[in-house]
């Protein structure tokens, strides 16, 4: 886990690494341990590292070929480097242990398309071959590392973080339409960035630069679920074969290991297989005490069944990390609350490992969350419907009343008869401050592309197809895993998902949701092995999600210090908001004890 840049087709040398040192410098959090930096008359690569694999100096980056021809700057980890490096040593004399080096042969033997296509692990990389005056950007099949970059004049720069890029001068202009997404998902998504002029690159593709220009492939897409596949119980076995597999190829490292425990099914089955593996762990839970939220005595009970040992790291008002670190910590605004307490543990745990698993990536693809059961009974209601069905529902829906179970109905129905546009449109977030008059002039008259889908019958018959294409582009690659990496990597911890293994998710997407959503239970699949190894009490728990109750908070220990961010506001002087509506909300949390979560993204991004 690093943080990576570089600077290719500036004429001006100096120029070049003066940018790419002001880059490092933003960097630094992310690799605190050594900081390096290569030229060549038309490229300059810089890198920050957090040493995971051959802790010694053979391991600094930039690395280069023997003859210097070819240079890389490596964020991540590739778990299948020793596998690689046995087709390789037959050819080249490795002078390290690290997964940096194997790359950096492999692509000097293999091209970087063949590389791309043995390599398991997350990453984010830049390669130099400077006899072919070719620049390759490459980041993993899922998206778990970030990589961005700037294109203008004939030059690229490229980094981990957009701050980065900013920092060094080389992108400045806020883009509104970015802060129109973020209002409305608290988050910036993975296809546009808070800045003009900076692009992320996809996951799963590869950027080649040659002669001032940039051509972006991707080299690998996720499967799409069948109608026919294995058995529940074949999916069950197999599913424990692939996990056990994931996880004993993340707990591979020259530095301490732990692991982060909910409640949940998840991180108790990435608890269960590294105790069943041999290692010798300790589990880290954030607590919430007092919360309806939380999951302090679910994660205690989970660790004293599986023998584990085990921290328990309470999260209140008092002790969250303060606003300023949420915003340290993410390079664009970031509202996601959980994200404190990801802060919170990541801060507790730096001084005891340096590796820490978790459960992220679970629910997204054996389907664990509410909306997946909801939208797949939609698509199974809508191959039934006539067409005729679907306008008569458009012409009656404005008289259901959106509260309680027929808030629920009503939803189910505009799924089944309008599809990804219904699921989207019903989203709760812009609508708010329009409702409220919140926005100001430089927002007023903008949308967001989620919001402007258009509603078919057709649609609703693969709506949760649809939906689980569109989360994997927005929310998961947004939300999710910038939340792991920004948290983390702010106390250079390196954050290991098995369950976003590629192998484990090539197997689990291709599932049919009959299988996955097996008896209408959510996550069935890892619900049985949870069952069968860990005991019925987390097979059959809630699905909660760990959440922090800022918006409770707001309303009562913070609400001085937030009131007064709006009543000098610079957001208002800016024109982005009107502050006086904001302000009107505050007299009604007043009565109902909580902000809308609309108000804890106006604050985050007030502070940003």
């Amino acid at each position: 886990m690093c943080g990576i840049a570089g600077m290719v087709g500036f004429r001006d040398v100096g120029l070049a690494q003066r940018c790419a040192r002001q880059m490092l410098v933003a960097l630094a959090r992310r690799g605190p341990d050594a900081e390096g930096l290569h030229s060549w008359p038309e490229a300059t690569l810089a890198h920050r590292r957090l040493s995971i694999f051959d802790l010694s100096e053979a391991g600094r980056q930039p690395m280069l070929t023997e003859d210097g021809s070819i240079g890389i700057v490596f964020n991540g980890s590739v778990y299948n480097f020793h596998e690689l490096r046995t087709e390789l040593k037959a050819s080249y004399q490795f002078h390290s242990d690290s997964d940096t080096e194997v790359l950096l042969y492999g692509y000097r033997e293999w091209g970087i398309d063949a590389l791309a296509a043995r390599m398991r692990g997350m990453f984010a990389i830049g390669i130099w071959d400077n006899n072919r005056r070719k620049l390759f950007l490459m980041r993993d099949r899922l998206g778990v590392k970030p990589l961005v970059y700037s294109v203008r004049n004939g030059t690229i720069a490229f980094a981990s973080t957009v701050r980065a890029l900013r920092v060094a001068g080389l992108v400045d202009e806020v883009d509104p339409q970015a802060i129109m997404e973020y209002l409305e998902f608290g988050f910036v998504t993975d296809q546009r960035a808070i800045y003009k002029g900076a692009t992320k690159l996809p996951p799963a593709s590869i950027l080649e630069w040659s002669e001032g220009q940039a051509t972006v492939r991707e080299y690998w897409r996720p499967p799409v679920a069948q109608s026919v596949g294995p058995t529940f119980e074949e999916s069950v076995q197999e599913t424990e074969r692939l996990l056990l597999e994931a996880v004993e190829l993340r707990l591979f490292a020259d530095v301490p290991v732990g692991a982060l425990l909910s409640g949940g099914v998840d991180s108790s089955l990435i608890c269960w297989a590294m105790k069943k593996l041999g290692s010798d762990i300790t589990a880290f839970t954030v607590g919430t005490p007092n919360d309806p939220a939380d999951e302090t005595a679910d994660a205690e009970a989970t660790a004293k069944t599986l023998g584990i040992r085990h921290t328990v790291l309470p999260l209140g008002a008092e002790d969250c990390p303060d606003i300023q670190e949420l915003v340290a910590a993410f390079p664009e605004p970031f509202a996601c609350s959980s994200a404190l307490g990801m802060l919170r543990i990541s801060r507790i745990v730096k001084p005891y490992v340096t590796v820490l698993l978790t459960g992220d990536g679970g629910d997204d693809v054996f389907l664990g969350y509410p909306r997946h059961e909801h939208l797949w009974l939609a698509q199974r209601i809508a191959g039934t419907m006539p067409e005729i069905t679907a306008k008569l529902w458009q012409a009656m829906r404005g008289r259901v009343p959106r509260v309680g179970l027929l808030r629920r109905a009503a939803h189910l129905m505009d799924y089944s008869m309008g599809g990804l546009g219904a699921a989207t449109e019903a989203h709760d977030g812009l609508p708010m401050y329009w409702r409220n008059g919140m926005l100001g002039e430089r927002l007023e008259e903008r949308n967001v592309a989620q919001r402007q889908m258009a509603w078919s019958t057709e649609a609703a018959r693969r709506v949760l197809s649809d939906f689980l294409e569109y989360e994997r582009y927005n929310r998961f690659l947004g939300e999710y895993l910038p939340k792991v990496d920004g948290a983390t990597m702010h106390y250079a911890l390196e954050a290991r998902s098995p369950f976003l293994d590629q192998e484990l998710w090539n197997f689990a997407a291709a599932l049919p949701y009959g299988v996955r959503l097996h008896r209408q239970r959510s996550k069935a699949v890892l619900r049985e092995i949870a069952r069968r190894r860990i005991g019925e009490r987390v097979a059959a728990g809630r699905k909660r999600g760990f959440s922090i109750p800022v918006e409770r908070w707001m309303a009562n220990q913070w609400r001085a210090r937030v009131e007064e961010s709006f009543h000098h506001s610079v957001l208002e002087k800016e024109g982005w908001i009107r502050s006086k509506p904001v302000l009107e909300q505050f007299k009604r949390a007043a009565i109902t004890g909580r902000v809308p979560h609309q108000l804890w993204y106006l604050y985050v991004l007030e502070n940003w």
